[in-house]
Order: C-alpha cells, then structure tokens, then sequence
C-alpha cells in the first residue's frame, strides 16, 4: 500500500532488501567470528576469568554498590535538571527580553562546557569552599556536573518542543483570553511533553553513562570503578568490561522500554480524550470574558447567546 511519505517496494526492491538482510546478517556473523578467536587467542574466553561472576562475592562486593551509586547519582541528577531545564526552557520564551536573555546566556555558557570539565571545576569549589567530606564530594562533583550540563540541553529540548507545537494553539488560547502562562500549563506544555519525550529519554541515557567520567576522574564510586577493582583482583579485565557493559546495556534499555511505554500512554490518552468545553468550563477559565461576550442575555451577548455543546441554553 502506497502513501504520501511511503511507496510499496515493487518485485525487484524486494529482492534486493532481502539480498541486502542477508548481506548484512554475513558480514555480523563474520565480525562476532572474528572477535571470537582473537579472544580465543589471547585466552579471554577461559572459564577462570568468568567464573568470578557466577559467584555472589563478585556482585555483592564490586558490581551491586557500585551499580546503586550510578544509579544514585544519575536518578538525583535526573530529578533535578529535568525541572531545571523546563524552567530555562520556558523563560528562553518569555516576551521579557531580560529574561530571555538572561536564561539563553546561562544556557549557551553551560551547554558549551564539557561535562567532565563541570565535574572537576564542582570538585575544586567543594574542596576549598565548602564543609563537604571527602567521601561525598565525589558524589556531589558529578551530580553538580550533570546537572548543570544536562539542564542546559534539556532546556533546549524544551524549547524546540515548545516551538514545534502549530501556532494556531496559542493564537485560539489568546481568542478565549487565557493569560501566557496559563497558556503554557495547560495547552502548549502537555501537547509538547510526547514531542519532546524522545529526546528527553536520549539525554537521561546520558546522564546514566557520564557518571562514569566522576568514577575515572575523581574516583567516584560507581560501576566502572567498581570494576576496577573487581579486575585488579581476579586479572580479568576484559570479560569485567563485557559484563560492565552489558549492565549498561540493560539499565538504559529499561529506561527507554518505560519511556516507549509511556509515551504510547499518553499518545492513546490524547487520542481517547473527547471532553467538550460547556458554558461552565469557560466561566472558570475566563471568568471576566464569559459575562460580557459569551453571555446568556444583557450587554454584548445578544439574546440568548451561543449553544455549547453539551450544554442546554
């Protein structure tokens, strides 16, 4: 079936993507081959170097803490500058140009740092102007690192969201006399979050990764650390960066598995959604504009004015 965007391959297209898979599918089982014997060859694939992980000492020493403080680590980062960038997204909007301006600078000027960079400059500030401990000024340098970083994109993401939503939305918000910021909270905000949620998810799997730049650079506990230490005791450094990966792996496949889920939710939830505006709803929306121009009778409203839908006149 063809459409606009799409055309249905003919008898010679489909031949050719399925020469194609196979082609593809070769060259995969080629390359997992070849990664096979050169481990092989360099005796990686040897049961002393997994067996360490079959056992519960492994993961309950070096693997679980540190995986519990990336998770720590990026779950208060996530909770703090998903709210901060919708604020700066928001106010880079804003019809004030002091406003505007000011959240684009400070925007522009974190957006443009290397996170790491924010990390070690949060670690020095902690270090010689705060009372933190050594122990959770790690913790504290990479969560202020992400944070600021992150909240900056995200606040871009917001923005973009915002923008893509059609104009005729605010234009039809302003018709009924709904101030800016009801505007926002109500109409533009809820319509861009399944916009934006895409992109939201893709930087909150950044956040997850980057904690591993604070266990490298500032000794941060956290899982890649942990494996570290995992090696140096069980001289097994590459099969502890195979399962370190795969842990990554998994975390963020369920972080985007939610949010998928998530957004088909709300997708389904707008698509359901047949609520109608009477006389009632409008009054509480806009109760100085009800009376003088949608009104039942008196000035300005004729005499007896419109029919809602779902209302008797």
């Amino acid at each position: 079936m063809s459409s606009v965007l799409y055309d249905t391959p003919g008898p010679r297209a489909k031949r050719r993507n399925v020469l194609l898979s196979v082609v593809f599918v070769l060259l995969m089982i080629l390359l997992v081959w070849f990664v096979w014997q050169k481990m092989d060859d360099k005796n990686q694939l040897e049961w002393d170097l997994w067996e360490p992980f079959t056992t519960g000492q492994a993961w309950t020493t070096y693997l679980l803490p540190g995986l519990g403080n990336t998770l720590k680590a990026a779950a208060i980062a996530m909770v703090i500058a998903l709210p901060l960038g919708a604020v700066f997204g928001i106010a880079r909007l804003s019809d004030h140009r002091w406003v505007r301006g000011t959240a684009g600078t400070v925007v522009e000027f974190f957006r443009s740092i290397p996170v790491l960079l924010l990390m070690l400059f949060a670690n020095e500030i902690y270090v010689r102007s705060t009372d933190v401990s050594s122990e959770q000024r790690p913790l504290y340098a990479v969560i202020t690192g992400l944070v600021l970083y992150n909240a900056s994109v995200l606040a871009e993401v917001v923005r973009a969201g915002i923008l893509a939503l059609p104009k005729g939305q605010t234009e039809a918000a302003k018709a009924i006399g709904l101030r800016k910021g009801q505007t926002m909270t109500s109409i533009l905000l809820p319509q861009a979050v399944t916009v934006m949620l895409p992109a939201i998810v893709s930087q909150l799997v950044v956040i997850v990764k980057d904690t591993a730049l604070g266990g490298v650079m500032l000794g941060f506990a956290e899982l890649l650390t942990a494996r570290q230490t995992l090696a140096a005791n069980y001289a097994n450094v590459i099969p502890s960066f195979i399962v370190v990966a795969i842990i990554f792996i998994v975390v963020n496949f369920i972080l985007t598995s939610f949010a998928s889920w998530l957004e088909q939710r709300l997708r389904r939830s707008k698509r359901s959604t047949g609520a109608v505006l009477g006389a009632d709803d409008m009054e509480e929306l806009n109760p100085a504009g009800v009376g003088g121009t949608f009104g039942t009778g008196g000035e300005g409203g004729g005499p007896s004015g419109p029919t809602f839908p779902g209302k008797q006149p």
